[in-house]
């Protein structure tokens, strides 16, 4: 891993794909454990979780169901304090186990809008996966259940995260330089 550009700015490795894999496999396992039987469905949530939803259903052992919906809140490496629903949600959550799939959760702001819309569904249980968190930035009360990387509050992209569209294929992670 070196030093790339994007568009207007640099980056430096932040993480490894193996690191970001050995933590993916820890994350499943510890799913599979706690939901032997339940037949949980997870949401990920689009554009960023891809990868580490992809990643993580590989790690599953159990009988689960997948869907996605699209919800943003970043503008360039900004967050607009708006979060904006693209997609919605076409499943019943009554009575399901759920399970929340984010790429990253740093302010809260777009799990602290979209909770209460799948609370009011009635699951029998919602918790939330996370590859990342930004416990610096946290301005929400969300609990995260299941966590890859407690990470410093800085611009990230790579495995899902992105930069204005760009990066999101790469296998690392990287962290933006002299933020």
């Amino acid at each position: 891993m070196s030093v790339i550009q994007v568009n207007d700015k640099r980056f430096e490795p932040y993480l490894t794909a193996a690191e970001i894999a050995a933590q993916v496999k820890r994350v499943g396992a510890e799913i599979n454990r706690d939901y032997a039987g339940k037949r949980p469905l997870f949401i990920a949530i689009l554009n960023g979780s891809f990868m580490f939803a992809s990643d993580l259903f590989k790690e599953l052992t159990i009988d689960a169901e997948i869907c996605f919906i699209k919800l943003a809140s970043y503008k360039g490496t900004r967050s607009t304090g708006h979060v904006i629903t693209s997609i919605g949600l076409d499943e019943s959550l009554k009575d399901r186990h759920v399970i929340i799939v984010e790429d990253i959760v740093d302010t809260g702001k777009t799990l602290a809008e979209f909770l209460p819309q799948l609370t009011d569904q009635q699951p029998a249980s919602l918790k939330i996966a996370s590859l990342l968190h930004k416990p610096e930035a946290l301005q929400h009360a969300i609990s995260i259940d299941y966590l890859g990387f407690s990470v410093p509050n800085k611009f990230l992209l790579g495995y899902g995260l992105d930069y204005d569209g760009l990066a999101r294929n790469l296998k690392e992670i990287y962290q933006l330089i002299g933020e």
